[in-house]
């Protein structure tokens, strides 16, 4: 950990999405502009967004961070940024330990893949060795409580299934900094009780969290 103290550092945010018009209609329209875009002749669109600009945030060890806002405020795109699976267009990011973070639902599931096989695809592209996914398999299971669905492939699952085994997978993985995006509000009263009861827990053990939901209650 830094002497500062603070496990991340996000400086001067910024990022846009970009898009660009294609003027014409018919097929030869379109192959002419695909090739204008590939000799790099083309114009930017007056729809190009910026979803963040210049954001600063700075947050210590130990900090429980919630960040509430409308839907189209930027707020997933601030988490994938600091998650590591989305690049800035311009500023600097500095996590100081480990990272896990439940985002966008479902993703990194491979659908084809029984539960159990994406237990430890996610856990190991999470930072576990085998042997520690071995060692943790049964309390992940055993929270996750989907029972025999587990040798099922993911495709089967429900949406409240789904949340389940991903919340499941990146609370044991022991991060130092744990990012959850919405996911549990379309999971069961129980369920959420249960993984509140989970995120207390990791607070009291001084690990960071960073939470974000249209749900000022649950923040």
């Amino acid at each position: 950990m830094s002497k500062n103290n603070f496990i991340l550092q996000a400086k001067g945010i910024t990022k846009n999405f970009e898009s660009h018009t294609s003027k014409g209609t018919t097929a030869n329209d379109r192959i002419k502009t695909l090739l204008s875009a590939l000799a790099g002749n083309y114009s930017k669109s007056d729809r190009d967004f910026t979803a963040l600009q210049d954001i600063s945030l700075s947050i210590k060890q130990g900090d429980c961070v919630g960040i509430i806002g409308l839907n189209g405020a930027g707020k997933s795109t601030l988490l994938q940024i600091i998650a590591g699976t989305l690049l800035p267009t311009s500023g600097t990011v500095q996590v100081d330990g480990k990272v896990a973070a439940l985002l966008e639902l479902g993703s990194g599931f491979n659908p084809e893949f029984t539960g159990k096989e994406n237990i430890y695809l996610n856990a190991s592209v999470l930072g576990l060795e085998q042997i520690e996914i071995d060692q943790r398999y049964e309390s992940i299971t055993r929270f996750a409580d989907i029972g025999n669905f587990i040798d099922s492939p993911v495709r089967t699952y429900s949406t409240g299934m789904i949340v389940r085994l991903g919340f499941s997978i990146v609370a044991h993985v022991d991060a130092d900094l744990l990012i959850v995006d919405e996911a549990l509000a379309v999971g069961d009263a129980n369920f959420q009780s249960k993984c509140f009861r989970f995120l207390e827990s990791l607070k009291d053990k001084g690990k960071t969290l960073l939470f974000v939901s249209h749900d000022l209650n649950s923040v």
